[in-house]
């Protein structure tokens, strides 16, 4: 085979260095005559990094998620986008642990899933300086997270809050833009639900339209795929709605329970923001396996779906026509002979789609695989991600750089990507942050 190598809004902080602009470099440029590329950024690139944040204050609520969060919210750096460096502007002071990051196309709004278990967490401790908000009204409580909208400020970076509101359920722990970008698309993980929030036209959430909550039975506490004398036990208590988003024609939603060890397919009608099952309402992986993320290759064709206690990729084709995925490999993330416990993560497709790469945590490495000419995978090489417990990574936009949020080290790494090869260079360069989570990358242009 081919492989292709406030009082609650009100006292907002918003610590932000504002950084001096080289403005006489790019006088002494033009003074030279240097010609720009017309197509080359000219504005800086941001990296906001959601992260588990505990409450600022005794009278804010606790984070869902343990040990308790060392973050302070949405953290955001200036990126170097020729050495991966990274510096610090400022920090969009939160306690309700933003997990997860999401943008409209044009990158003006900024969504979070708040993980949290109380819909009156909005937890904001800090404004942008830019404008403040006004004070929330305090919900009554209850066994639901929220998810919130900010406006991003295309001069400065800087976020202003929009809304928050209730996310369908307990610990959202992921958001994502539907494709019409009239919808937001919500996890939520410790409520085991999945709900669909209209996208008003100034950007800011409203009340669901639709949410679906998961049911079946509990698949057990030891995955079929478990590496000898795993320990590996994370999701098998109830179920667990863990990430949820389009295909690229957005006439189908996907979303996975960890619990279930299921992938569940939806029809979705963009006119009303309503599910419905698909021909094939679901599709079932080995049990205890726990699906967790999932990632479509660009060519829209196929699907790797990553398990998080079987250690494993499951590839899948996928037929947009009539939303089924029909498996075709399995393969481990997990280097031969490997013995012990491990939880994956994260599961990306190169932006070329020649490479898979795999999240390990406690194994704590990279796994990279090369793309055959079916979609298939080659397990090619590890990388240890410099760091411990390695939740999630993103790629920059060109495609560079890759940025590892190793959760309990409390910084994202940061590598260079060797297109060529699929391998992974650390480049030397942490971003200090506390219980790092998610990146979202946004370019100032």
């Amino acid at each position: 085979m081919i492989f292709f190598s406030s009082e609650y809004f009100k006292k907002w902080k918003f610590r932000i260095c504002v950084p001096i602009l080289a403005a006489g470099c790019l006088v002494g440029n033009c003074m030279l005559g240097i010609a720009q590329n017309a197509a080359e950024p000219q504005g800086p690139l941001l990296a906001y990094v959601g992260t588990f944040s505990s409450p600022l204050k005794d009278t804010l609520p606790t984070q869902v998620d343990l040990p308790p969060g060392n973050g302070r919210g949405v953290h955001i750096f200036e990126f170097d986008r020729k050495t991966g460096q990274a510096s610090l502007r400022g920090e969009f002071v939160l306690g309700t642990s933003p997990s997860c990051l999401a943008t409209n196309a044009a990158q003006t709004i900024l969504y979070s899933a708040n993980e949290t278990d109380r819909v009156d967490a909005t937890g904001i401790a800090g404004s942008t300086g830019v404008a403040g908000a006004d004070k929330a009204d305090r919900a009554d409580k209850q066994k639901h997270g929220t998810v919130s909208s900010y406006a991003i400020d295309r001069k400065t970076g800087g976020l202003k809050h929009l809304n928050t509101v209730d996310s369908g359920g307990a610990g959202p722990t992921y958001v994502a833009v539907h494709p019409s970008e009239k919808y937001l698309l919500v996890a939520n993980y410790f409520g085991g639900s999945i709900a669909v929030l209209p996208i008003l036209q100034d950007g800011t959430l409203g009340t669901a339209t639709d949410v679906q909550i998961d049911s079946g039975e509990i698949g057990p506490t030891r995955a079929v795929h478990a590496a000898t004398g795993s320990f590996a036990f994370s999701g098998h208590d109830r179920t667990h709605a863990h990430m949820i988003s389009a295909d690229r024609s957005g006439r189908y939603v996907l979303h996975v329970d960890l619990g279930l060890d299921k992938i569940f397919i939806w029809r979705f009608d963009s006119s009303t923001g309503k599910l419905s099952a698909a021909e094939q309402p679901f599709i079932a992986l080995p049990p205890g396996d726990g699906p967790r993320h999932f990632h479509f290759h660009p060519n829209g064709k196929w699907f790797y779906s990553i398990q998080e206690e079987g250690s494993t990729v499951v590839v899948y084709d996928w037929d947009s026509q009539v939303g089924l995925l029909h498996e075709k490999q399995t393969i481990s993330t997990l280097p031969a002979g490997y013995a012990g416990s491990n939880f994956c993560s994260e599961i990306l497709v190169s932006p070329d789609g020649r490479y898979v790469y795999a999240g390990n945590r406690l194994h704590d490495s990279i796994a990279i695989f090369s793309v055959g000419l079916d979609g298939t995978l080659r397990y090619e090489a590890e990388e240890w991600t410099r760091g411990n417990y390695p939740r999630s990574f993103t790629f920059d936009p060109t495609g560079e750089f890759l940025l590892c949020c190793n959760q309990r080290a409390d910084h994202v790494a940061v590598f260079r990507v060797d297109r060529a090869m699929g391998r992974l260079q650390f480049t030397g360069n942490y971003l200090p942050v506390g219980n790092p989570s998610h990146v979202l990358f946004v370019d100032l242009r």
